[in-house]
């Protein structure tokens, strides 16, 4: 069968296999339609919307298109939808489409009859009493409308069960820390010193390559230090000097006591260790302290997030994950006392602990930083535009005036987690100070100038102070970027697990996590008897 709508728009031609010529006429509002015409030309609009509603739903919720299913259909173009000065379709359901007062949207209590499924609503078409345009513009509208929302929910769900899964400790991991603290407790092996006597100069030897890591995580620790020393075409010119807490010193130290990684030197250090790292010395301490406070009185948690009905989910999402413990912990803050931690290093290359080396980093150092301090990856160049679009915009509260008198909104920002520091040039600046000083103003803005973690402060503290390097060095958002494919992960020279779907936790995307599993020895003893399974 063909249908042919004559020019003339007053009747449609539809020739059977006979060829036999049918004609019915119907009357819709105050013009005079074809009844086929209008049956396929309303079906036809139910199944572009339906078309539409599932090309952009996930899009649309994820943030990452700037329209609603109706409001993207109109901007497919008028004439995809036949509006032009032959279309068949009735002006009143652009009208009702296009009307954003709410004046046509169903009564209140009436949610029973607006239809479930496009199945309800194909229907509700055949029944006996046919709807008029505007009537079914309505009806239509309301359903595209139910299931925007039930699709919004369950998304925020979805990010809710992911922040609570990203926010505890695996017992894997907890009962690896046990065990490799009985180990430090009962076998002398588990604590020699780190390094070895004979080793020790090379700590402060600037002709070596230096690598910092923070991390109170032993297994994510191992994986970046195994990585690291594995692809290096020097390994007996790397240290990597590791920086934990108090409670996670012990089992650090007992694990790479155990696991050694020769022929590089590794170092492990609590922050007690360091005399002037208290508090009462260190302007960080206070300033975490203070912010907790704060935010447990001015903030109603993942709760008021999740309940927030006008943000898009993207920005609950995003809020969801500055809420992590990791993003307020202090082992995130370490970074900016570098200088300070390392008083005889020129230079060092700082790794966080959610990511993976895979190719030799000491080329890094023959980077010229041109007198910069802070050698990163932009984030705002790049093909996958929901990882690459990150601007000052991104992380600040330009809506207020401290921040827009002081910064543009569409500078790039840049990457923490792998970066090159060029200490000597720092120690020539005030960016610790820059640091203090906007952690003391965001507290005196009721904690109004970003949201939580480190990167805001460090985008503010290091401003025009960073040199940008290639982004092969930096690969962002294995955490929370299911699609990056494995031949892009693969050809990048570190890759970062940034988001919530950390690699050792049971929601890492399971491609992804091979690549960092393939640094975890799940014949060790310790790993095995704590249940450490590749998936």
């Amino acid at each position: 069968m063909q249908l042919h709508i004559s020019p003339s728009l007053r009747h449609v031609t539809v020739l059977p296999a006979k060829g036999v010529r049918e004609f019915i006429k119907v009357k819709v509002g105050s013009r005079r339609l074809s009844y086929r015409m209008v049956f396929y030309t309303l079906l036809f609009f139910t199944f572009l919307l339906r078309f539409v509603f599932v090309l952009t739903a996930v899009d649309t919720i994820d943030g990452q298109i700037k329209c609603s299913t109706i409001g993207c259909l109109k901007k497919l173009g008028p004439s995809m939808l036949g509006k032009n000065h032959q279309s068949t379709v009735p002006e009143v359901i652009y009208r009702v489409l296009e009307d954003p007062s709410g004046n046509y949207d169903m009564p209140e209590g009436s949610d029973a009859n607006i239809p479930q499924t496009l199945d309800d609503f194909v229907s509700s078409l055949k029944g006996s009493n046919r709807p008029d345009a505007k009537t079914f513009a309505i009806k239509l509208k309301s359903m595209l409308t139910l299931l925007e929302e039930r699709t919004r929910k369950a998304k925020i769900q979805e990010y809710l069960y992911r922040h609570v899964a990203s926010s505890s400790i695996p017992k894997q991991l907890n009962c690896l820390a046990l065990q490799l603290a009985n180990e430090h407790a009962t076998n002398a092996n588990a604590r020699l010193q780190l390094p070895s006597p004979e080793l020790v100069p090379t700590l402060v030897d600037n002709s070596y390559f230096h690598f910092v890591l923070a991390s109170d995580n032993i297994l994510a620790a191992s994986v970046v230090a195994t990585s690291l020393v594995y692809n290096s075409l020097r390994p007996d010119m790397v240290v990597v000097h590791i920086i934990t807490d108090r409670k996670t010193y012990s089992p650090m130290q007992a694990w790479f006591s155990l696991h050694p990684l020769n022929p590089a030197v590794i170092e492990v250090k609590a922050l007690h260790h360091f005399d002037w790292f208290a508090k009462g010395k260190v302007p960080v301490l206070e300033a975490m302290e203070k912010d907790q406070r704060a935010r447990s009185q001015f903030r109603g948690g993942s709760s008021a997030i999740v309940g927030n009905n006008i943000e898009k989910p993207y920005v609950i999402a995003a809020k969801l994950q500055a809420m992590s413990p990791k993003y307020n912990s202090l082992m995130n803050h370490v970074r900016i006392y570098l200088p300070e931690m390392f008083p005889s290093l020129n230079k060092v290359v700082f790794l966080d602990d959610d990511l993976v080396v895979q190719t030799d980093l000491t080329p890094l150092w023959d980077i010229d930083m041109n007198g910069k301090v802070n050698g990163a990856v932009e984030t705002c160049r790049g093909e996958d535009k929901f990882v690459m679009s990150k601007r000052f915009k991104s992380y600040l509260n330009f809506s207020h005036p401290l921040i827009s008198k002081n910064f543009n909104a569409n500078e790039c920002a840049w990457a923490y987690g792998m970066n090159i520091f060029d200490l000597e040039a720092w120690r020539n600046t005030n960016i610790t100070q820059n640091y203090h000083y906007w952690l003391e103003e965001n507290l005196k803005s009721d904690l109004s100038l970003w949201q939580l973690g480190t990167l805001p402060p460090g985008l503010i503290a290091f401003h025009g102070n960073v040199h940008v390097i290639d982004p092969f060095w930096h690969m962002l958002g294995l955490g929370y970027q299911e699609n990056t494919s494995m031949a892009d992960a693969q050809s990048a020279a570190v890759i970062h697990f940034n988001g919530r779907a950390k690699p050792w936790l049971d929601i890492a995307f399971p491609h992804l996590r091979a690549l960092w599993t393939k640094y975890v020895n799940f014949s060790d003893e310790f790993i095995k008897s704590c249940h450490i399974r590749p998936s």
